[in-house]
């Protein structure tokens, strides 16, 4: 009792909670059943102090889990590594992750995982995007856990918006980390718009076996804007997002390189030699070609900035001297 009575001395009390501690000491060691009630009315009146307690404590520490191989790639750029609870079912594939070796480390979920899944590396937070599967979106919401949707994602300032967007998530590290890399990217898309100032814009596409081509409002697109290219899929095609290649108009197209996935040449080019049109074409039969990691082609994150460079060298060698020779 008496230490109480310390603590409440050395506490700015309101009038009621002085009134408080003078009941107390009237109530000495007299009935417990008076004291607990007191104890109950005093800590109640002081709320304004305890709610600053709670309001200086630290946040509980994020656990989030990430269903798509773009926000994987966000997330780990920001992120402390003990913040990230699960990546997506691909994030350690290389065709489609440019972490592929990073996430590595990380638990990742399974293909068409379930909600039950996901909620059983207990997430704070879920980053699903706007065609991840509506249920299962909803039944993760429904469990009580913070879902994100992310639904701009083609172009770079997309990305930088929704970088942000998961470092707020996070707290003041990753805000900064989030800062520092929009900076350094702002840095290199300036570098490249310099080096590409005045050059011609080359002509191209970028053909599929699956039957679609990228027009504008793409992926694609946005690599062409800031490499100097002309997609011409948008603009003689005027097609736009993925759609089925205008097969006999493509062959009259002034195309000058056709813009391929892969590490080796033949090798990318081979699957188009017989296939219709495109084995009509002469960039093909010339092997004319651009070629680009097989992530690079479709990545959604603040990544993409080295596809730009990528494809710029590619287009553009001789704006690249010292690169271009291995230096």
């Amino acid at each position: 009792m008496e230490q109480l009575h310390k603590v409440g001395r050395s506490l700015r009390l309101s009038r009621k909670q002085r009134s408080l501690l003078k009941l107390f000491r009237l109530t000495g060691d007299g009935s417990p059943c008076l004291v607990v009630f007191l104890l109950l009315l005093f800590t109640l009146h002081l709320s304004p102090f305890t709610l600053r307690v709670r309001a200086d404590a630290p946040r509980p520490r994020a656990r989030v889990v990430s269903q798509t191989v773009g926000n994987d790639e966000l997330l780990h750029a920001v992120a402390d590594p003990g913040q990230i609870a699960c990546l997506s079912h691909l994030s350690r594939d290389s065709s489609f992750s440019a972490i592929a070796r990073e996430a590595a480390a990380f638990p990742s979920l399974q293909k068409n995982a379930t909600a039950e899944t996901i909620l059983s590396h207990e997430p704070t937070l879920v980053i699903f995007n706007d065609y991840s599967r509506v249920e299962l979106v909803e039944q993760v919401r429904r469990a009580g856990v913070r879902v994100i949707v992310i639904s701009k994602y083609y172009t770079l300032e997309d990305a930088f918006d929704n970088l942000r967007m998961i470092a707020r998530e996070l707290g003041p590290r990753a805000e900064a980390r989030a800062e520092a890399i929009i900076a350094d990217g702002l840095r290199r898309v300036a570098a490249l718009r310099e080096t590409l100032k005045g050059a011609k814009p080359v002509r191209v596409i970028a053909p599929s076996t699956y039957g679609l081509i990228p027009g504008d409002q793409s992926t694609f697109q946005d690599l062409c804007d800031y490499a100097r290219a002309e997609n011409l899929a948008s603009t003689l095609g005027r097609l736009h997002g993925h759609q089925a290649p205008p097969s006999e108009k493509m062959l009259t197209w002034p195309i000058d390189k056709v813009v391929l996935i892969g590490a080796d040449k033949n090798a990318a080019l081979a699957p188009y030699e017989k296939l219709p049109p495109y084995q009509y074409m002469s960039a093909i039969r010339e092997g004319r070609v651009a070629l680009l990691e097989p992530w690079q082609i479709s990545c959604v994150s603040h990544l993409r900035i080295g596809a730009y460079e990528r494809l710029a060298r590619e287009l553009h060698p001789a704006r690249f001297p010292l690169m271009n020779n291995g230096k």
